[in-house]
């Protein structure tokens, strides 16, 4: 029993005292081990608790602190590094939040984050610290870690001049800790290096603070170890913040200008803007002017978020602020505009673009009743997610809906659960697809759409083959970082999808860093959960835009009895148009149900057919009611049944029901 009181004295403090150990001796059999007085001490000594000053002394504070005492961060990482873990040890040291042992990942407030355990959306706190008997005010961004959400780490970085590069002690620097170091590297941040998760067992501190020189150039004495479960080492990372990462470079004495970087719906207050403020003062009752569409808007209110929203009166230039203006849609509130006062001229506030979505999908109401509900509802998710694009589209089988486009298939996931969870949709989601390049050759064609060049997401609407030049599709560069007991399988898996190897690195001795080119419609479905089944799970993916490069596709057409199905068509590369093919009419022969006709289904490229399945009609016994007597009775009857078949093929229409294309055209 001693050796736990021990034990947890020597993790929470770092220290350990008999004295300190005889006085929980005494009060044991009466009363509950508590957190230790010296921390709490230490944590009122160096925090102010926002969420519990009042208005006037907030405000007083927010006026009081210089632009050279406030620092904007981010924390990137690899997914499930210990971002939101350690977010959650910061925000308990600065006293932003009570410490509570049953709360974690304070900053995941969404139902999707707690459900899938990861970060799917940026999350902005601001908090006191102080350091060397000067306060400080700290803007922290809570940033995701998978590939699929990086539109949220770039969009985050535009708001902040250094980050917290955080990795795992354990698995070490992977594909996505590569990826947003040099995204930071592109914005010209400082950078913090810092080493999570040393309290476990089979932790390699010294090995991964080598790989990070090598891949990095980071001096590895520089790189500070922490446990953000346990919170040690979490006050250095504080104090290395301040010391290294410089204030915002703003002005305060000019007009007023700032950056919206974040935005979101409230269905009380219209949309709200988190804004980056670069020169001047914003107060409440301002009219304010969008750059990107000229609008005026009047400030309603302003707030911070500590990281609850706490009312303020005026923002500051170097703060971040959430700011309430009667802006009703993503029309009006555009993520990276820049926001000034009414009738001043300005420029600019930064260079922030949002990535141009890679995988589309089809979205359509379950009923067309729902329509206007389903449209309102992807109207504010778009708010809040500014990577998505919508486009209005329209299925004879489905009806009316719209083409999204996403960052990657787990985007699209959380999209659409997102839908389900925060405003009770019912979405009908079709097959994820990607935007193709054709060169036209038809000069009516090239005259009709005013160039000779096209992207098609929909394989209804790809030209004949004769009018058609060139294809293109997209390819990524992807970054595979596996274990070398694995590098053979996933070899084998990258050939397989048609990739192309750009470089090979050996990290270490037992860690391999590979490059590969890959088409993207490749990888969109099922590549990372192979290349995780193949690696037992060790191996990280991450992936870029490489632009388009020529190749050979088809249409494959569905024909049912010889007619086409418009709704069933898709474009494949020419080598995996036979495998596509025979997947889907297998999928097709058990989806459709027996009719009073035979049922051909045919997978056709053009006027060839590359794969057949047969569904045989309904028969009626209709000799059942002879009894006896000449052959020929039985022939003749059989013989009318059969020319009543051939007739009825001749007119009759193959009813396919609503649900077998939702079954078919959904993922």
């Amino acid at each position: 029993m001693y050796k736990r009181i021990r034990w947890t004295l020597l993790h929470a403090t770092g220290q350990c005292t008999w004295n300190r150990l005889a006085a929980y001796r005494r009060t044991l059999c009466t009363t509950l081990i508590r957190p230790s007085s010296d921390i709490e001490a230490t944590i009122a000594a160096k925090s102010t608790p926002s969420s519990s000053l009042s208005r006037d002394a907030l405000e007083r504070q927010f006026k009081q602190i210089p632009v050279e005492r406030i620092r904007n961060f981010s924390i990137i990482a690899h997914v499930d590094h210990g971002k939101s873990t350690l977010a959650d040890r910061l925000l308990e040291l600065t006293g932003a939040i009570s410490r509570n042992p049953g709360q974690h990942q304070v900053l995941d407030n969404l139902q999707v984050e707690r459900e899938r355990g990861i970060t799917v959306k940026a999350q902005t706190a601001s908090i006191f610290y102080k350091h060397q008997n000067e306060l400080y005010l700290l803007n922290l961004i809570d940033t995701p870690g998978h590939v699929d959400f990086s539109n949220e780490v770039s969009r985050s970085l535009a708001a902040c001049d250094g980050v917290i590069l955080l990795v795992d002690a354990c698995h070490g620097v992977q594909a996505q800790t590569v990826a947003n170091y040099h995204l930071a590297k592109q914005r010209e941040l400082t950078v913090v290096p810092v080493l999570n998760k040393i309290d476990i067992k089979h932790a390699n501190p010294e090995q991964v603070t080598k790989d990070m020189e090598l891949l990095f150039s980071i001096d590895p004495t520089t790189v500070l170890r922490v446990s953000a479960k346990l919170g040690t080492g979490v006050d250095e990372v504080l104090q290395r913040v301040i010391e290294r990462i410089p204030p915002p470079r703003v002005d305060r004495e000019s007009a007023f200008r700032a950056l919206i970087f974040d935005s979101w719906f409230d269905k009380y207050r219209g949309a709200l803007n988190l804004i980056y403020v670069l020169n001047g003062h914003l107060k409440q009752g301002d009219d304010i002017q969008s750059l990107a569409t000229q609008k005026m808007y009047p400030i309603k209110s302003i707030s911070v978020l500590c990281p609850a929203e706490c009312q303020v009166d005026t923002l500051s230039a170097g703060q971040v602020g959430l700011i309430a203006c009667n802006m009703r849609n993503s029309k009006e509130s555009i993520i990276g505009d820049t926001i000034h006062l009414k009738h001043q001229s300005t420029s600019s506030a930064g260079s922030y673009k949002p990535q141009q979505p890679l995988v589309f999908a089809g979205v359509f109401p379950v009923d067309q009743s729902k329509h206007v509900a389903l449209r309102s509802a992807i109207d504010k998710m778009v708010l809040n997610d500014s990577a998505v694009t919508v486009k209005v589209d329209s299925s004879p089988a489905l009806g009316q809906g719209w083409r999204l486009g996403f960052l990657g298939l787990l985007h699209m996931e959380v999209f659409c659960q997102r839908l389900e969870q925060e405003h009770g949709a019912e979405p009908i989601i079709t097959a994820p697809s990607v935007t193709y390049r054709i060169v036209l050759r038809n000069p009516k064609l090239i005259k009709q759409h005013g160039r000779d060049t096209l992207d098609i997401s929909n394989a209804a609407l790809l030209p004949e083959p004769a009018s058609i030049e060139e294809y293109y599709e997209p390819l990524v560069m992807g970054t595979i970082i596996t274990p070398t007991d694995y590098v053979g399988q996933i070899i084998g898996l990258c050939v397989e999808r048609r990739g192309l190897q750009q470089s090979s690195v050996n990290i270490d001795e037992s860690r391999i860093l590979m490059k590969y080119v890959l088409p993207l419609s490749e990888i969109i479905l099922d590549f990372h959960d192979r290349l995780k089944s193949l690696s037992s799970g060790y191996a990280s993916f991450s992936y870029e835009d490489h632009g388009y490069h020529l190749t050979q596709l088809v249409r494959l057409d569905i024909h049912l009895n010889g007619r086409p199905v418009e709704e069933l068509c898709r474009i494949v590369h020419v080598s995996k148009a036979t495998g596509v093919a025979r997947h889907m009419v297998y999928k097709l022969k058990d989806l459709i149900p027996r009719q009073m006709v035979q049922i051909a289904i045919q997978a056709c490229v053009g006027s060839k057919v590359i794969a057949r399945e047969t569904i045989k009609a309904y028969r009626k016994d209709v000799t059942a009611k002879l009894y006896g007597g000449d052959v020929t009775r039985r022939m003749k009857l059989l013989k009318q049944q059969s020319e009543g078949k051939k007739k009825m093929r001749l007119f009759a229409n193959i009813r396919v029901p609503h649900e077998t294309f939702i079954d078919v055209l959904k993922r």
